[in-house]
Order: C-alpha cells, then sequence, then structure tokens
C-alpha cells in the first residue's frame, strides 16, 4: 500500500504492513470454499464431510471465517487517521494537539475532499472488480466506508466509542441472513457466471444491493481503528505491550470461543439445529469476528515489535515478503480473484467439480503464497504494485500537487512528514509542539511512512475478499 511515499523511503513501520500479509491468507482461505458449489452446502461448505474436510471446516470456520475482514477494517480506519495527520503536519499544526476547533474549515476542507476523492475510486475500481471477476468485491465497501464517515476523523474519542458500540449492538442483533448459515443448493450464478457477460448481467444488480449493505458490518471495527490510531498502538507499541497482550488473548479467545458453535455443525460433529438456534449461532460468529480481527491485529503488533528490536539482516527474507505483500494488498487481493476466475469459472477450467475443501485451501495458499513471491520481486525491484500506483494517478491527478499532501509550501513541518532526515531507531520519540513529527523523520519511519488499510490511505492497498463475513 505504498502510495505516499516511494518505495525507497525510509523504513515503514512494520506492523500494519505484516498484518495485511498475514491477513491476505485467511481471506484467501475464507473466499475459496464458497465455490465449491456442486453440493448442498451450508454456510459455503460442503454439508457433508469428513475426515481432514471436516477437520478443516472446522479450523475455518472458527478462526478464518469472519475474522479477517474486521481486522482490514481497524486498519482501514487507521490509515485515514494518518492522512489526516500529514495534512495537518503539512499545515503547520501539531496533529497530536490540534483539536476540531483549532482547524478551521478551510484545512478541513482540502483534507475531507482527498479522502472522499480516493474513496470515490475505491467504489469505481471495486465495482469493476466485483462486475468481471468476484462478486463478493470488499474494495467498493471500503470506499464507501470511507465517502460517508470521514467527519469521524474530527470526532471526540467519546463519541467514538459511543457510536461503535451502538454499532456493535446493532450488528449483532439475530437477523438469519448470516452467510456463516446461509443454505445454499447448486450453483450460485452470480459466484460462477456461465461467460463473461453473463457475469455481468447476474453481478451487477447483486452488487448494488450489497454494496450498500457491506459497511455496515465494518463500522464498528473501522472506528475501533481511528481510536487505535489516536493512541499509535501500531506504531509505538513498546508504550501498550501489556495492553496488546490483554486484547490479543482475550480477543482471539472470544473468537474461538464465538465460533466453535457453529464450527462444529458446520463440521458435521453436531446434528444441524433447529432454524432460530441456528440464526443465533450464526450471529455470535460474526459478532465475536470482530474481536478476533482485533486479537490478531494486536497479536501481530506484539510480533512486529519483537521483530523490529533486530537488524534487518536478522528480520529474514520470509518477513520482508509478507511485508511487501501487506504494502501491495490491493494488488495482491486482486490477484486472488484472478485465480478463483481462471480456476473456478465454468468458461475457464471450472475445478468446481474435483475440488474439495481440503484441496481448494490448498489452493488458497498456494495462491497467497504465489502473490507473496510476487510482492517480493516488486520489493527487490523497487516497485510499487500497480494498483497502488493506479490508485494513487487516479486520486491526485486533479488535486492541486496534493501528491506532497501540503500544497507548494515546503516548510518545516511538511518536510519532517516527507521524512526529508532519515537515521536511528524504530519508534518515534514523543516531545511536544510537532516534535514526534520530527522524531518520526528522524528515526526513518515517517507518519507519510505508514502503511494504510486495505485500499483505504496513501499506501493503500488493502483488500478483502468474498460472500463477505464481515
Amino acid at each position: 500500500m505504498t502510495i505516499a511515499a516511494d518505495v525507497r523511503s525510509p523504513r515503514r513501520f512494520l506492523a500494519p504492513d505484516l498484518a495485511r500479509g498475514f491477513m491476505l491468507l485467511f481471506i484467501a482461505v475464507a473466499n475459496s470454499h464458497y465455490f465449491l458449489q456442486n453440493a448442498p452446502a451450508l454456510g459455503g461448505f460442503p454439508r457433508e464431510t469428513t475426515g481432514l474436510d471436516a477437520v478443516l471446516v472446522g479450523l475455518i470456520a472458527t478462526l478464518v471465517d469472519g475474522r479477517a475482514y474486521p481486522l482490514f477494517a481497524a486498519l482501514f480506519g487507521y490509515g485515514l487517521v494518518e492522512i489526516y495527520r500529514r495534512r495537518l503536519t503539512a499545515a503547520g499544526k501539531d496533529p497530536d494537539r490540534a483539536t476540531r476547533k483549532d482547524v478551521s474549515r478551510a484545512q478541513w476542507r482540502p483534507i475531507r475532499r482527498l479522502i472522499r476523492r480516493r474513496s470515490l475510486w475505491m467504489v469505481a475500481i471495486g465495482f469493476l472488480h466485483g462486475i468481471l471477476l468476484y462478486v463478493g468485491d470488499i474494495l467498493a465497501a471500503y470506499g464507501l466506508l470511507a465517502f460517508l464517515v470521514v467527519p469521524a476523523l474530527r470526532w471526540k474519542s467519546r463519541t467514538l466509542v459511543i457510536l461503535a458500540a451502538l454499532a456493535f449492538a446493532l450488528t449483532s442483533l439475530p437477523t438469519g441472513d448470516s452467510l456463516t448459515v446461509e443454505s445454499s443448493v447448486g450453483r450460485d450464478p452470480a459466484m460462477l457466471p456461465g461467460s463473461i457477460w453473463a457475469g455481468v448481467v447476474e453481478r451487477a444488480p447483486a452488487l448494488l444491493v450489497l454494496v450498500p449493505l457491506y459497511p455496515i458490518g465494518l463500522v464498528f471495527p473501522f472506528l475501533i481503528g481511528i481510536l487505535a490510531a489516536r493512541a499509535r498502538l501500531l506504531e509505538c507499541p513498546d508504550r501498550r505491550l501489556v495492553l496488546l497482550r490483554r486484547v490479543a488473548i482475550a480477543g482471539v479467545g472470544t473468537a474461538v470461543a464465538g465460533g466453535l458453535p457453529i464450527a462444529l455443525v458446520l463440521a458435521g460433529v453436531v446434528n444441524e439445529p433447529a432454524g432460530p438456534i441456528l440464526s443465533r449461532l450464526g450471529t455470535l460468529h460474526d459478532a465475536t469476528g470482530h474481536f478476533g480481527g482485533l486479537g490478531y491485529a494486536a497479536a501481530i503488533a506484539l510480533l512486529a515489535y519483537r521483530i523490529t528490536s533486530r537488524s534487518n539482516a536478522e528480520r529474514g527474507r520470509v518477513v520482508a515478503a509478507i511485508t511487501a505483500a501487506g504494502e501491495r494488498s490491493m494488488t495482491c487481493y486482486l490477484a486472488q480473484s484472478a485465480v478463483w476466475t481462471l480456476a473456478f469459472a465454468p468458461y475457464a477450467l471450472d475445478l468446481t467439480p474435483q475440488l474439495s475443501v481440503t484441496t481448494v485451501a490448498a489452493l488458497a495458499i498456494g495462491t497467497w503464497l504465489a502473490t507473496v513471491f510476487l510482492a517480493d520481486w516488486m520489493r527487490r525491484h523497487n516497485r510499487r504494485g500497480p494498483f497502488e500506483v493506479l490508485l494513487r494517478k487516479l486520486t491526485y491527478r486533479n488535486g492541486r500537487n496534493d501528491r506532497n499532501e501540503g500544497g507548494n509550501r515546503s516548510g518545516p513541518g511538511e518536510r519532517a512528514a516527507r521524512g526529508d532526515r532519515s537515521v536511528g531507531g524504530p519508534y518515534p520519540a514523543r516531545a511536544a509542539d510537532g516534535g514526534r513529527i520530527a522524531g518520526e523523520a528522524a528515526s526513518g519511519t515517517t507518519s507519510s511512512g505508514l502503511p494504510e488499510p486495505l485500499a483505504g490511505t496513501d499506501q493503500m492497498s488493502e483488500p478483502p475478499s468474498g460472500p463477505v463475513n464481515p
């Protein structure tokens, strides 16, 4: 997701990119099993599974489905805060001290315009992706969410907490429409159209309904991401190690406890309960998935903190490759959809009848590994992801020198935000009156180098995937 900074820019914070890189694996696994549509299914899994297939169904339903998208939504909110901070810094304000009253309408308007312009292009790219490749597109939903909720960047933290709690309560109400317990028989023409044109005809109306609905399930983690960015949890995990450990343990534990009941049903370990009970189990699975996504984010932040204390040579090729995928997550996400089309479309290889839960999971893992290798190749050749570059060009095409996030003036605050100086340690030192920004520049990890969520900010690339279980 590196759009604001050059690929060879000073060192970026590791945690957001590493988290996105890992979560792209979860997205691939979560999306791929929805293509197994040759037999009656429940929650996207064949109803009758045994052996290794049944074990994988239980693991995927408990640990993967509905857990990756909340993480991306949180990173999305986190990254938008970084855009806001950079713009304030370019205007000569301390982003950590500036209140809503300190930012005039004239200063806020170009920030809002920049984010909304980017958001609309995300909607356009996501809609095309959904029509041509994969009806479960999530890019358009992220773009719509950012377009509508951009004022939240200026709201008080207490207001965000209240709204996040209300959003969670609303989306946790049993509705009976959870994908986790959705029954299906035979092929869905929107997922597996008979031709490219048939895909356009089937998917366009579906997306017009789905895209406005998806953001509802993303509001809670999105607002939590804004709060986390204000506390700089990913930039400075060393200051919140106890909190991060608690969130990691409680979040993942809650997701496992909430996902296990329906996982046992999907795996055939226990009999399928009556409709109302099944619906409640699906709602429990989806609601606790939000905490699982946040728990994974905290766990990866702790891992990144340990890795950051090492030298670049000690971090190893694997960490660099996964991080490179996170930096180019939009490109990697769209590449996954290209593989699904090639593998499953009836007018392509049409592998659906030949694959099982196990083999489709292996395909998903192989696809993720291929995108990691591709991203690492781009990293080693100093190339950004092509779709990250496209989004940046579209976003700034009509902006007057928005590329520097601060117009034509180049004051001390803007130079610091761009990281004109680079030496030093892994985390910026806290200081008053913009000292933190200068510290970031001195450390070689600038705010403008901080990765942004799935398609959401200046490093953008994020992306998620299929019949979505937010």
